[in-house]
C-alpha cells in the first residue's frame, strides 16, 4: 500500500485498503476557522448535540478577516469565541494568538505524521507536507465530526510526482507546483491523492514541502502528501506535544500513474487570468503592466518566503504606482521576520506591512483591487472576483517574481533583477 492508503487503513482499523473503497475512519484533528466555523457551530447545535466528541482534537484559528473589519466579522468572531469556551477548547487562537491557520497548525504541533486531519477550509491539504492524511472538508460534515469524531472516506488512487534537478537561482518551489498544476490541469487529479517524492523534495526545506503540498487542491486532488524524511520528523518533534508514528508507503506500492518533472532548467512560472492551470513561463507574459503585488497568503508567507523577497527588495524601491503589501503568515514568522530586520527591508523599500491574516488573498479586506487593476501575488488562486472586483486581474507567481515585479511596475523575472 501507498502511504494514503496506509494512513487511511490505520484510522479505520483495517489491515489492507484499495483505491474506492468506503471507509469510516477515525479523525485526529479537525480545524476549523472565522469564515467556516460559525456554519459547523449552526449545524452542530441544528443536530441537538450538546459536547463535542473530544475537545482536545479540535483547533480553532481566527484568521480570515483579522482583525474584524465590520459589525459582521466581529460577530463571526464572537459566535466562534463563545463556542471555544463553552466546550473548553484549548486549541482556540484569537486574534494575535497565532496567525493564518496552515501555518498555525504545524507551528503549534497539531500536525503529525501518520495522522488523519481534516480542516474546514480547502488548503487544509497543507500539512500533507508532513506525511499526514489532511483534506479539507465542509462546515456541515465537520459538525459531524464534531459530534462524532469519525468521517467516511473513499480511499482515493494516487498520482505520484517524482522531482529530479536542481532548482536555479530565484526559482522555487513554487514555481514546480505551478508547472505541475499547468501539467495536470485544474481538473487532472479530481478525488486522486498527489504525492511528491524523488531527490529534490528530500533537499527541500519544510516551508518548500507545505508549498507544494497546498496547492494540490487546485488540481483537484483530495490531498497532496509527502512521506516523512529527517527533515520532517526534525521540525515535528520539535514541537508535537504528543507521540506519533510516522508512516511510509511500501516499496511495491501502486500508483494511478507516475509523472516525472526536473527542474534543471525550470523557469519562473505565472499562473495567468482565470485559471490556476492557466500557467505560463514568465518569458512569455514579463512586461505585464501592475497595480499590486502581494506577498503571503497560506501558500508563501513564510520565512524562507519573506526572506527570499527582502533580498531582492534589499536597496531598491517599489516602483511608484504599485503598491506591495507583504503578510507574515503567524505572529511566529512575523517575530523572526522582525528580528531578521526583514521588516525595516520591506518598509524601507516602501512595501506595507500587513499583520498575520488572509487578508488580500481572498478578497475579504485588506487590499482589493478595483476594476481594471491588476495584481501580482503569491497567493493560490486567481479565480474572477477572488481578491477584489471581478474586473481585476490576478497572477500567481513565486514570492521572488512578486518582489521584482513589484520593483519594475511589470511582470519581471527575478533572475533578471538581480544582475541589474
Amino acid at each position: 500500500m501507498n502511504i494514503i492508503e496506509k494512513i487511511l487503513a490505520r484510522a479505520s482499523s483495517r489491515e489492507e485498503l484499495s483505491p474506492g473503497e468506503i471507509v469510516e475512519a477515525s479523525i485526529d484533528v479537525a480545524m476549523i476557522h472565522d469564515l467556516t466555523g460559525p456554519l459547523t457551530i449552526e449545524s452542530f447545535r441544528k443536530i441537538g448535540a450538546k459536547k463535542v466528541w473530544n475537545s482536545q482534537r479540535i483547533v480553532i484559528v481566527l484568521d480570515h478577516i483579522v482583525p474584524a473589519s465590520s459589525v459582521k466579522s466581529a460577530e463571526l468572531h464572537k459566535v466562534v469565541r463563545n463556542f471555544a469556551e463553552e466546550q473548553k477548547i484549548g486549541n482556540f487562537y484569537d486574534v494575535g494568538q497565532g496567525g493564518v491557520c496552515h501555518q498555525v497548525m504545524p507551528e503549534k504541533g497539531h500536525v503529525r505524521p501518520g495522522e488523519l486531519i481534516v480542516g474546514a477550509d480547502s488548503h487544509t491539504c497543507t500539512y500533507g507536507a508532513f506525511g499526514a492524511f489532511a483534506t479539507g472538508i465542509g462546515s456541515t460534515e465537520m459538525a459531524a465530526v464534531f459530534v462524532t469524531g469519525t468521517l467516511w472516506f473513499r480511499v482515493p488512487e494516487v498520482i505520484k510526482v517524482n522531482v529530479t534537478g536542481r532548482f536555479q537561482s530565484f526559482v522555487t518551489p513554487k514555481d514546480l507546483i505551478l508547472n505541475i498544476i499547468g501539467r495536470i490541469k485544474a481538473d487532472g487529479a479530481i478525488y486522486n491523492g498527489v504525492e511528491f517524492a524523488g531527490p529534490t523534495i528530500g533537499n527541500m526545506s519544510v516551508d518548500g514541502r507545505m508549498v507544494l503540498c497546498n496547492m494540490a487542491v487546485e488540481m483537484g486532488a483530495k490531498t497532496g502528501i509527502i512521506e516523512p524524511d529527517e527533515t520532517t520528523l526534525s521540525y515535528v518533534k520539535s514541537r508535537a506535544k504528543e507521540p506519533f508514528k510516522p508512516v511510509k508507503g511500501d516499496p511495491d506500492a501502486t500508483y494511478k500513474k507516475v509523472l516525472d518533472v526536473d527542474v534543471t532548467d525550470l523557469e519562473p512560472q505565472v499562473s495567468c487570468p482565470h485559471s490556476v492551470d492557466n500557467v505560463k513561463p514568465i518569458s512569455e507574459v514579463d512586461k505585464v503592466e501592475v497595480d499590486q503585488a502581494f506577498i503571503g497568503s497560506c501558500t508563501n508567507g513564510r520565512l524562507e518566503d519573506l526572506r527570499l523577497a527582502a533580498k531582492l527588495l534589499e536597496g531598491r524601491k517599489v516602483r511608484k504606482g504599485v503598491r506591495l503589501l507583504v503578510t507574515p503568515a503567524s505572529q511566529e514568522v512575523y517575530l523572526e521576520a522582525l528580528q531578521g530586520r526583514l521588516i525595516k527591508t520591506f518598509l524601507e523599500a516602501g512595501a506595507i506591512v500587513c499583520n498575520p491574516t488572509c487578508g488580500p488573498c481572498l478578497g475579504g479586506h485588506l487590499g482589493l483591487l478595483a476594476p481594471g487593476e491588476t495584481c501580482i501575488s503569491s497567493s493560490n488562486r486567481n479565480f474572477v472576483g477572488r481578491m477584489g472586483s471581478p474586473k481585476a486581474y490576478v497572477y500567481l507567481a513565486s514570492p521572488a517574481t512578486v518582489a521584482a515585479s513589484a520593483v519594475t511596475g511589470k511582470i519581471t523575472d527575478p533572475r533578471l533583477l538581480k544582475e541589474a
